[in-house]
């Protein structure tokens, strides 16, 4: 791991990032970022041991840089880094919505650009982090991206035409779950336990419930049934969920999502 990397625009997710690629033997010495703020870029440093530099530094040092800016901040960063850039650097772009093309067509001809939708479980190393290639990014380019975003989780490739479904299903993802805790601990609190106690169960059941998806090959139609016995409990509350709409519900809730991306996409707002 002798390539310089640079994390631009070092926020909770490209801490995440930095923090696991330590962990996974990337030496600090390999290792550069920027930060909007300056006592964000001491905090780091101190924090890990990396160098903090500008933008057009990082551009001209580092083999790879990781954008990790939001989506609207984007433009400004790539006219800061074109000037500096030489057209063999690899560009991983983890900003929602935005295309391969869009950076693309503000950096130097043939930039190979990586375009990545990762997620808050990064923070924990459980991300799950969608990989796709721009029009100059070769396969090793894509086994790098996923060596770096594997110190995290999980990685998936898929084709760009994909991202912005992969953005409202995985990147959006954590927060439908977050949701569906919140509400259920509320229902806990009604039917009369103390909200530490719903709290606690409905955790360690989601907790149980991600591992046997993941890890018993079984469909999640066949797990339900195995906890749905006939006029018990669980079947009674399937059918007030089906009869509110909580599929359909869930499924309008993504297609919003995926058209958000969309529009992120087209710089619609």
């Amino acid at each position: 791991m002798s390539q310089k990397v640079a994390v631009l625009g070092t926020g909770k997710i490209g801490e995440a990032l930095l923090s696991g690629m330590i962990r996974s033997g990337w030496s600090t010495a390999d290792l550069l970022v920027t930060a909007r703020r300056h006592e964000r870029g001491e905090e780091l440093a101190a924090r890990y041991g990396v160098t903090v530099t500008g933008n057009a530094e990082a551009a001209r040092a580092a083999d790879t840089l990781i954008l990790t800016v939001k989506p609207q901040d984007m433009g400004t960063l790539l006219g800061e880094l074109s000037p500096h850039l030489p057209a063999d650097r690899l560009v991983i772009s983890g900003a929602a919505g935005i295309p391969t093309t869009f950076l693309e067509e503000r950096l130097p001809a043939r930039t190979p650009v990586v375009r990545v939708m990762t997620n808050t479980p990064a923070l924990v190393d459980e991300a799950m982090s969608v990989i796709s290639a721009g029009s100059h990014a070769t396969g090793g380019h894509l086994a790098h991206a996923e060596e770096i975003f594997g110190a995290v989780g999980k990685t998936l490739r898929v084709p760009e035409s994909q991202q912005d479904a992969a953005t409202a299903l995985s990147g959006s993802g954590p927060a439908y779950f977050y949701f569906l805790v919140e509400a259920m601990t509320d229902a806990g609190i009604l039917l009369g336990l103390p909200r530490d106690k719903a709290h606690d169960l409905i955790v360690q059941a989601a907790i149980g419930a991600a591992v046997m998806l993941r890890d018993s090959g079984e469909h999640p139609v066949t797990l339900r049934e195995n906890v749905t016995s006939p006029a018990g409990t669980t079947i009674n509350a399937i059918r007030e969920l089906e009869n509110h709409g909580v599929r359909a519900a869930l499924i309008a809730a993504l297609e919003a999502a995926r058209d958000r991306s969309r529009e992120l996409a087209s710089g619609s707002g």
